[in-house]
């Protein structure tokens, strides 16, 4: 199990994963990675730390699929590179993907569409049953975290944006629904269409 708190550091990120999926596909060796992310500064951030630890969390979402999928976060239109996405991060963080098999299902299932930050709290609180080994979270990284999945929910369009945000079913691009078919993608499958 062993829930993580990494997702904190931020949604989606499309433009950043284009160039992070841009560089697996060249299949850089280490030096020349190292130098397009803190030398060239590839990503454009202001710090050289936030430049790693933005490209290391992309990367290690991204290595968790196969490069057809980078190649559709490279080249795909916003709404197949933003999907693509959203399959290596609900692939990557156990987090995310109960949060959407468990709490989010059962919201939709109930057609109590409303999501809100005190939904996010309980369901961290139920999350200590299914992982004892869980680290402790400060309230603050628990809000971080919980920013960071509910804008990654607006991102895909799962929640929709406006004062009071609710749940709503995603239309997925078809090489995305036809990628994920494969059986080893089929619990993250499951995650992403909670709808049906």
């Amino acid at each position: 199990m062993a829930y993580k708190a990494d997702i904190a550091g931020g949604s989606l990120k499309v433009y950043e994963s284009r160039i992070i999926a841009s560089l697996l596909l060249r299949r850089l060796p280490a030096a020349e990675w190292r130098q397009a992310i803190e030398v060239d500064n590839v990503l454009q951030k202001t710090s050289i730390g936030t430049a790693k630890r933005q490209a290391s969390l992309i990367k290690a979402r991204l290595k968790r699929m196969t490069p057809e999928l980078w190649e559709f976060v490279r080249d795909g239109t916003k709404p197949v590179a933003t999907q693509a996405v959203f399959a290596a991060a609900t692939t990557h963080s156990p987090l995310l993907r109960d949060f959407l098999a468990i709490y989010v299902r059962d919201r939709f299932q109930s057609g109590e569409l409303a999501l809100t930050r005190s939904h996010w709290r309980s369901f961290v609180a139920s999350c200590r049953e299914r992982d004892p080994e869980m680290s402790d979270w400060s309230a603050s990284t628990e809000g971080k975290l919980g920013d960071s999945v509910l804008r990654i929910l607006t991102e895909v369009g799962m929640l929709s944006e406006g004062a009071k945000p609710s749940l709503q079913p995603v239309y997925y691009e078809p090489e995305i629904i036809s990628y994920l078919s494969d059986p080893k993608f089929e619990e993250v499958r499951q995650a992403m269409q909670v709808f049906l």
